[in-house]
């Protein structure tokens, strides 16, 4: 079965880190809600690829989907249903803001199928909230999650980000702390990154801001890891966290190399083999090439050796580790890897020498130590 993801590219504010595809003036949102319907309704896939049509998992993202009125968001569910089977146990989530959570949206959400909220919280400080450039408050964030279990809404996930200047030890611990007293299952944690063509890049490179502190990210990171595993939580991927049967089933499919169909300016598609396609990110001339009945995304295959690293890279920021089963098996089926398959072997025995990951039943997988370098430690196995 595969997934399907809703790219929603409006917010009503631009935080200062997000590098995301968005626009914060909503004037072109009828043209474009209707342009999404139209490409669910008129899907066109990449030649060769045959779509699986049983949806499990359905995911609106952005941007900021919660802005939308109720009554839009039902429409692209309708259409959606129209063209997919959606399966009656499937997972519905739906990114939202808090201050977009208001009594009325949370039961017409809870109407419409929506049964999952990932709710952009980033942190309960004041500070941290007017650094990041946030619209909500550290009231609403508190209020919002609150609201949301009155509702019905018991399968909530929030992010929260860590090793911003205006964050100390002691406030990035309040921020677990308090995400777990609101009875939260499942959290998103990322370390403050600086992106190209941000204000947060922005303001670094003309001295505004300090840069990064890395050595603080490491020791927030490892903090969190303790909290979270005293805590009862299982760190099923490096970023992360739930209590168990409570992850996220729309983004472990991203992680085990599941189909996801992408609909909405710069939505990524796969079709779980070998062929990526990605839309246009562009508001308007999406809008019209899908009305005119024009093709708007760009396609590539994958080459063995392109989509194992990928297997390689999802796989290790995973809790089931690699399969080494598989990875031996798709080796074998290269051509002119036998020294790949050599140096790959020797890599893994280095890396468990060094503490970095250990073996069980086949399969390789990090350690605590180990998951501070996981981009580093899948590169080093590539072949």
């Amino acid at each position: 079965m595969a997934g399907i993801y809703i790219h929603i590219p409006f917010c009503r504010k631009a935080c200062h880190y997000c590098n995301f595809h968005f626009s914060t003036s909503l004037h072109r949102k009828p043209a474009l809600l209707e342009a999404i319907k139209q490409e669910i309704y008129t899907t066109v896939f990449p030649a060769g690829v045959v779509p699986e049509r049983n949806i499990e998992t359905v995911y609106f993202g952005g941007g900021t989907p919660s802005l939308l009125e109720t009554e839009e968001l039902v429409a692209i569910l309708d259409a959606m249903k129209q063209n997919y089977q959606v399966n009656e146990n499937a997972e519905i989530t739906l990114e939202s803001n808090p201050d977009d959570i208001t009594e009325e949206k949370l039961s017409g959400w809870k109407n419409a199928g929506i049964n999952r909220l990932s709710i952009g919280i980033q942190s309960f400080f004041e500070d941290d909230l007017k650094w990041m450039n946030r619209a909500h408050n550290a009231a609403q964030a508190k209020a919002c999650i609150a609201l949301s279990r009155q509702y019905g809404f018991n399968d909530l996930t929030i992010d929260l980000i860590y090793g911003t200047p205006t964050l100390t030890d002691q406030q990035w611990q309040d921020n677990v702390a308090t995400a777990l007293s609101l009875g939260i299952n499942h959290l998103s944690c990322y370390a403050l990154t600086v992106e190209a063509n941000t204000a947060l890049n922005h303001f670094i490179q003309k001295g505004k801001l300090p840069p990064v502190d890395e050595e603080k990210q490491g020791k927030h990171f490892e903090l969190l890891v303790q909290w979270m595993e005293e805590a009862g939580f299982e760190q099923y991927e490096i970023s992360n966290f739930s209590r168990p049967g409570h992850q996220s089933r729309h983004n472990s499919n991203y992680w085990s190399g599941k189909a996801y169909y992408g609909f909405g300016p710069a939505a990524h598609s796969f079709d779980g083999n070998k062929t990526r396609w990605w839309n246009i990110a562009n508001n308007a001339i999406y809008s019209e090439k899908i009305m005119a009945g024009k093709t708007v995304f760009e396609s590539e295959i994958l080459t063995p050796v392109q989509r194992l690293n990928e297997i390689i890279m999802t796989s290790l920021r995973t809790m089931q580790g690699l399969d080494l089963t598989v990875i031996d098996k798709q080796i074998g089926q290269l051509s002119n890897t036998g020294m790949s398959r050599v140096n790959f072997y020797q890599q893994l025995e280095k890396n468990a020498a060094e503490n970095l990951l250990t073996f069980e039943d086949d399969r390789a997988i990090l350690t605590k130590k180990g998951k501070f370098f996981a981009d580093g430690i899948a590169s080093g196995l590539f072949l």
